[in-house]
């Protein structure tokens, strides 16, 4: 594997019971890239982040990130809880529901993860924080508890959080689909700059406007399988695959 490759994902499968959730799905991402992820709800996406940082245990398949590999299926009982860790710790995760901590002010919460995961001090810890939550717009609420804040606001606090943690690869579980449209347009444009800035990303969204415009890479998925991936304004504008086509024809009627 190319040491630009940050991601490599091979040949990974999860179930639950009897249903199969994801099967045979390999890709990569490129150092400083972003992958989109679509497809209809129930097709995989939400597990598939979830399975990169080891939020769920892959039955079998390898994931490589930023060099460090973890295999899975009868291998990965042999790993420690520190190793597990150690590689969640390479990436940082924004989901759709923010899950601040409701007893801690917007400072605290992004403070919170490199004090008690990382042992870091009260005073490193917040030299850390405030200029991420500069960098979200939010440096005037960090006295603020979370229930004062509105939707799109927590989730500028949730990814300062994750970025506090010097993660190799964010990774974006529907971010924007519990927010307003003008929310919406808030987070997407932190993404963007995340993305400018050489992050790499991968993101699950139905904003497929973003997935042309930003993402590099955009990855359909059905029925836990990749249909169809490749450069994004390729697969957007332009799909090869019928179940593409159709999954993308509202957005496509929308444009015209």
């Amino acid at each position: 594997m190319s040491k630009e490759v940050m991601i490599d994902v091979v040949n990974l499968e999860k179930s639950f019971g009897k249903h199969k959730v994801l099967e045979d799905i390999s890709f990569s991402v490129p150092k400083g890239k972003v992958i989109a992820l679509i497809g209809p709800s129930g097709s995989g996406k939400s597990t598939l982040l979830r399975c990169i940082n080891l939020l769920e245990m892959p039955d079998a398949g390898a994931i490589t990130i930023n060099g460090k590999t973890m295999d899975f299926g009868i291998l990965s009982l042999r790993y420690r809880t520190t190793e597990l860790a150690a590689f969640r710790a390479e990436t940082g995760m924004v989901f759709q529901s923010f899950n601040l901590f409701p007893n801690m002010t917007v400072l605290e919460n992004v403070m919170a993860g490199q004090r008690f995961v990382k042992g870091i001090s009260k005073d490193q810890a917040e030299l850390i924080a405030r200029p991420l939550l500069a960098q979200v717009g939010m440096e005037g609420f960090a006295a603020s508890m979370p229930q004062r804040l509105s939707g799109g606001q927590k989730q500028r606090v949730a990814i300062a959080r994750a970025l506090a943690m010097n993660p190799k690869v964010m990774l974006f579980d529907e971010a924007t689909s519990a927010l307003d449209p003008q929310r919406v347009a808030e987070i997407l444009t932190i993404m963007r700059e995340l993305a400018q800035a050489g992050m790499t990303q991968v993101v699950v969204t139905h904003e497929m406007s973003y997935a042309r415009d930003v993402a590099d890479i955009v990855m359909f998925m059905a029925d836990g399988r990749v249909v169809e991936s490749g450069p994004a304004r390729q697969v957007i504008e332009d799909p090869q695959e019928e179940r593409t086509k159709d999954f993308l024809k509202h957005f496509h009627a929308g444009c015209s």
